[in-house]
């Protein structure tokens, strides 16, 4: 069995890694398995280095279609040319893709139109915010996908009110959460740390890059200094994403409290999240793993596509509303956050579980 997996952004590498290991270990027991990694260059990310790769033990590219910046569609059209031509040069009995990137979308309909099978990591998961390019994304590749890997018992729900055979459904658990376990024991202490003196549970981490959050200059100037007010004596460590960066520089944000930092490596940075006090964020992945690290969550959006999150782990959404943030404020400091658990299957084995079903579905 020959297996095509996309992936189009760092996030998606850190997804496929867990999968791929899985796979080569079947192969050492014999099992005919194969797969060839395809990266669309969707995001090109200078973070996406030798060192990211070695970091994480993720194996290189055997393709980069390079298609790099530009509008949706623009993105989207240059994805299909590309990977059709991938698919024609390199044949595969199946196309995995992950996440809900446009990467993901985009190689699901070339696939699907080359009579390729597709199997979708993470499908089924919606927020209901179609103003999401991602909640697009995520509903073309559904009505497409063959097998679905999903991470919760919400998104199987979702998949079977569209009418998906429960076949073909497999509650397989996070794969996000395969790399965080893998990764546990060699998180890193960043060089920030000592620089700005910092002290465990004595500290926030805030990321924002959101259009609904960033976009809009005067929106981001309330949001941003409400939440530095209301931190009090708390530093907010603020690993800056470019796009964000490009906003805040012309928006005098400088308080005593508040650190812009670079972007930091999968180890650093979840090493910030594990010692905060708490997180804010309008990231879907974060919540995942302040989920799973206990670390309260405030997540600066109206909705999410990961409700387990909210219901079962230590997450609330806030958007950016004052009375919101305020009142979640209010429980932060007073240190009655909820107690979270950690979501079914969210174990560290779900890319294995992946692998032995495709060697079933296959009869390998």
């Amino acid at each position: 069995m020959n297996i095509t997996i996309v992936a189009g952004a760092r996030p998606n590498f850190m997804k496929i890694a867990p999968i791929i290991e899985a796979i080569k270990n079947k192969k050492k027991d014999g099992v005919h398995i194969n797969y060839r990694l395809v990266h669309t260059g969707q995001h090109y990310d200078k973070n996406l280095s030798d060192a990211f790769f070695e970091e994480l033990n993720i194996p290189f590219p055997d393709n980069n279609l390079e298609v790099k910046s530009g509008t949706q569609a623009e993105q989207t059209a240059a994805i299909m040319i590309g990977f059709e031509k991938e698919l024609e040069q390199n044949p595969c009995d199946l196309v995995m893709v992950v996440g809900d990137v446009t990467s993901t979308m985009a190689c699901t309909i070339v696939a699907k139109k080359a009579n390729i099978k597709v199997a979708h990591v993470e499908a089924g998961i919606r927020s209901g915010d179609m103003k999401m390019p991602e909640e697009i994304n995520r509903i073309v590749t559904d009505s497409l996908t063959d097998y679905f890997f999903t991470t919760s018992i919400y998104a199987n729900e979702n998949l079977m009110k569209l009418g998906i055979p429960k076949s073909n459904i497999f509650f397989v658990g996070n794969v996000m959460i395969d790399t965080l376990r893998k990764n546990e024991t060699r998180l890193k202490k960043p060089a920030l740390w000592n620089d700005l003196n910092l002290s465990d549970k004595e500290y926030l981490v805030m990321t924002l890059h959101r259009p609904s959050n960033v976009d809009e200059e005067e929106l981001l100037k309330k949001l941003v200094t409400q939440i530095v007010t209301l931190a009090k004596s708390y530093p907010i460590i603020f690993p800056v994403h470019p796009r964000t960066k490009k906003l805040l520089s012309g928006l005098d944000l400088n308080f005593n409290n508040l650190h812009y930092v670079n972007p930091l490596g999968y180890l650093e940075f979840n090493y910030l999240v594990k010692n905060a006090f708490a997180v804010l964020t309008d990231s879907g992945g974060i919540t995942e793993e302040t989920t799973v690290m206990n670390v309260p969550c405030i997540t600066l959006r109206d909705s999410t596509e990961r409700p387990e999150t909210c219901d079962i782990g230590t997450n609330i959404l806030v958007g950016n509303d004052p009375e919101k943030i305020e009142n979640v404020f209010k429980i932060l400091l007073s240190k009655s956050w909820k107690q979270g658990s950690i979501p079914d299957l969210w174990d560290g084995f779900a890319a294995k579980r992946i692998v032995n079903h495709l060697v079933d579905i296959y009869k390998l």
